[in-house]
């Protein structure tokens, strides 16, 4: 073999053993930093990904494992590309944008602070490479990535679809949008979230909120054993409309008050509204074992419904998020959500008890048996809500304890108001109908009636 032969072959050889593949297992969380900048008719997305995440990369290495920083940029970009830049999906007026071009691509080290603003995610991005001799390893290092993308106009709508689920068994991404006229709006998605409108129009963020309601509704087992508590004595439709009304009032009220920070902030209050709800299911089917008078179950529904709506709140706070500007009319989607889930459920539920009371069992009996099994069930969650509940200290009498019980007035008088105004509607509706033995439920047969 002629000798330049040979010596390219060793070369070829050399190189390739010090470009070894990086293969290991998944990382249990990645957090991903990201700017979206849209600027004339460039959008920028500037990423900060831990290397660990990116795997079967062929990256080139020197002595003892460290990274050849002089012969790192084609890996770099191969990742860029790859686990980034195909993945990520963006939309303009929902149109996705085509493929983007990679302005840069470098590692940084992990004390690395530059993606704490947008400013100066730029200037790293633009400024020097590592040294030569800096000794990190691919695990160790941090890509950043910057992506531009053609489109129309910067005030168009944007949204994005982020694709980087792969990255880890928990992926967080913290994106700040950065709008032309300087305001910046910061969002934290999880796994895989599908694809989030940045600025929704109002149907769109109605559409949302509604979904979000309608599938928490149905999978909160507490909100729903509490619903059945409230169905099993009170199976007329007239009946049922007046109770649940009371409790979608009341959810709503303190919902939306939450929303807009009327209330505690204390680490507390969570475990406090979660005993709460607990409890509320307990009294509940208690009142129906011991076949207590329903004549002010509405009052009593209204009570509880205060507590859920705070309930509903904290599923409903990582959410808001994607109501842009659409605040008041997100949580009046939500409202209609769950709604939409009590309807179906009372349609499964109030035609399944009938049946049941009908053929299998004796209503009162009946009535017996399902409330014990419930309030069971609710008096395990009250005993270990109310456990986790003593593990936080009582507040403490300063200003902020006194700003929250003056909201935490404003929100009772407002509640007060709306269960007035439910009374009195409901004392002109009974006089307008045909009387009955006063204003008390009776039961009769199949179900009751006012």
């Amino acid at each position: 073999m002629p000798v330049r032969a040979l010596a390219a072959v060793t070369v070829a050889l050399v190189l390739a053993a010090s470009a070894r593949p990086i293969a290991h297992d998944i990382p249990n969380d990645v957090i991903v930093q990201a700017f979206l900048k849209p600027d004339g008719q460039r959008l920028h997305l500037l990423m900060r990904v831990p290397l660990e995440a990116l795997r079967d990369m062929d990256v080139p290495q020197r002595d003892r494992g460290y990274l050849d920083l002089t012969r790192v940029d084609d890996a770099l970009r191969t990742a860029a590309t790859v686990w980034i830049a195909r993945e990520v999906a963006l939309y303009e007026e929902d149109r996705r944008l085509g493929d983007p071009e990679i302005a840069a691509a470098r590692v940084s080290l992990p004390s690395d602070t530059s993606f704490r603003e947008y400013g100066t995610a730029v200037a790293n991005l633009r400024g020097p490479p590592l040294p030569e001799s800096t000794d990190l390893y691919w695990e160790q290092g941090i890509l950043d990535v910057w992506l531009e993308y053609a489109i129309g106009s910067d005030s168009s709508r944007f949204a994005i679809n982020p694709g980087l689920r792969p990255l880890g068994q928990r992926v967080t991404i913290a994106l700040r949008l950065l709008t032309p006229d300087g305001r910046e709006r910061a969002f934290e998605l999880h796994d895989d979230p599908g694809v989030v409108r940045l600025d929704p129009r109002w149907h769109q963020a109605a559409a949302r909120f509604v979904d979000s309601g309608f599938r928490h509704i149905l999978g909160g087992i507490d909100h729903l054993l509490f619903l059945l508590c409230l169905v099993i004595p009170l199976r007329r439709v007239g009946t049922l409309v007046i109770v649940v009304t009371s409790f979608t009032v009341a959810h709503s009220v303190t919902l939306i008050a939450a929303a807009y920070n009327l209330g505690p902030e204390g680490l507390w209050f969570p475990p406090l509204v979660e005993t709460l709800i607990a409890t509320s299911i307990v009294y509940m089917a208690l009142e129906n074992i011991v076949s207590a008078s329903l004549a002010h179950r509405w009052l009593i529904t209204f009570a509880f419904g205060l507590v859920h709506g705070f309930g509903f709140s904290f599923a409903l706070r990582e959410s808001l998020q994607f109501a842009g500007s659409h605040l008041l009319l997100s949580l009046v989607s939500f409202n209609v959500g769950v709604e939409l889930g009590q309807l179906l459920v009372l349609a499964a539920v109030v035609p399944a008890l009938n049946l049941l009371f009908r053929f299998v069992v004796a209503e009162r009996l009946g009535t017996i048996i399902l409330s014990v099994v419930v309030a069971h069930t609710a008096w395990h969650w009250m005993t270990e809500r109310g456990a986790q509940l003593l593990q936080f200290p009582r507040p403490a009498a300063d200003a902020v304890t006194l700003l929250w019980l003056v909201r935490a007035a404003m929100v009772l008088v407002a509640a007060a108001a709306v269960a007035w105004g439910v009374r009195v509607f409901r004392r002109r509706s009974g006089r307008a109908a045909t009387p009955s033995a006063g204003s008390e439920f009776e039961n009769l047969g199949g179900g009751v009636r006012l």
